[in-house]
């Protein structure tokens, strides 16, 4: 029996689902959905807090500030409503509709961009209004995930040790590249532990955090349209790059075998497994991280008109639909 006094106390962290029989390749996903926040996010916004409040940053009356997609939103929303922090979450039309009301239900107030900057892209855009919210009030504290290092350490000292606590012959680990945060801090643990390691990031097309092209993205948690400054790209060894379609057909095998994921679970598992595709993988073990559940993409990932809409009719066949109409 678990006991909790607050609800940043509780995060399974030892659950692994083994693929092979969904993706035909041998790989273990890590699922990190199943906290109060519902998703990995929680980690480093937990480090974060207790960094600011360490270095005097947060005190009566602060209001908590961040740009995000969704996740880190909801992770600040219950860790300001436990504290008795206010939080203000800048995100943009991408943002699901269940995980904006998500946050309002835990009192955070949230600011929604709808235009893109010219440059910088909807990113480029929070960041922008993020920046002008703290000039415009002290109260306002950005803890700024993109640069933090306090992002990075979260998985340097929690989630990758919990990987090698699991698969000590761990041989690659595939993880998504947002802010890079879980990328950096899994990269820079393994650089130094006992055994070699392959570290392989998995982007979106149209993200530009490794060089590509900007282009249109639909799907929330995974790529950038602003370069995270967070990046080494000396700790990465490899680099996948996923087309959305390819990632709504993997989050769609998956809820076909019963397992509901989220949309950068469906961007992971799709690019390691085209990775895992080029290799001989006999005797290897790789492990991929799951950021999140499926529950908050229901009306987009698994809605068959959203779906339709964006991608086109065939982007799913008839047998993969999982929910929603189809489109007359």
């Amino acid at each position: 029996m678990s006991v909790i006094s607050g609800p940043a106390d509780f995060n399974e962290e030892s659950l692994y689902v083994d693929l092979r029989s969904i993706v035909g390749r041998p790989l273990y996903l890590k699922c990190e959905g199943f906290n109060f926040a519902g998703s990995i996010k929680l980690k480093p916004a937990i480090e974060m807090v207790a960094a600011a409040e360490r270095d005097g940053l947060l005190r009566p009356g602060s209001v908590l500030v961040e740009s995000s997609s969704g996740n880190l939103g909801v992770a600040l929303s219950m860790i300001a409503a436990s504290k008795g922090y206010g939080f203000l979450c800048v995100t943009d039309s991408r943002c699901n509709l269940s995980t904006r009301r998500m946050m309002e239900a835990l009192g955070s107030q949230v600011h929604v961009i709808a235009e893109p900057d010219p440059v910088g892209g909807f990113l480029g855009a929070r960041i922008a209004h993020v920046q002008a919210l703290c000039d415009s009030d002290d109260r306002y504290v950005w803890l700024n995930q993109y640069a933090n290092p306090a992002n990075w350490r979260a998985h340097y000292r929690r989630t990758a040790p919990a990987i090698a606590r699991q698969f000590p012959g761990l041989d690659v680990l595939f993880v998504g590249a947002g802010t890079t945060g879980t990328l950096m801090g899994c990269a820079r643990y393994f650089r130094q532990w006992r055994r070699r390691v392959r570290i392989v990031a998995v982007d979106s097309v149209g993200s530009v955090t490794f060089g590509g092209a900007p282009r249109r993205r639909m799907i929330p948690g995974l790529g950038t349209s602003v370069r995270p400054p967070l990046l080494d790209e000396s700790y990465v060894d490899d680099v996948v790059h996923v087309e959305e379609a390819d990632t709504i057909r993997a989050c769609h095998r998956l809820a076909r075998n019963g397992f509901l994921f989220g949309g950068s679970t469906g961007t992971v598992v799709s690019g390691a497994a085209e990775w895992l595709s080029r290799y001989d993988t006999c005797g290897l073990t790789a492990v991929a991280v799951a950021p999140d559940l499926g529950e908050r993409y229901l009306d987009t990932v698994y809605q068959t008109n959203w779906l339709q809409d964006l991608y086109g009719d065939d982007v799913l066949g008839s047998e993969e639909l999982t929910a929603g109409s189809r489109s007359a």
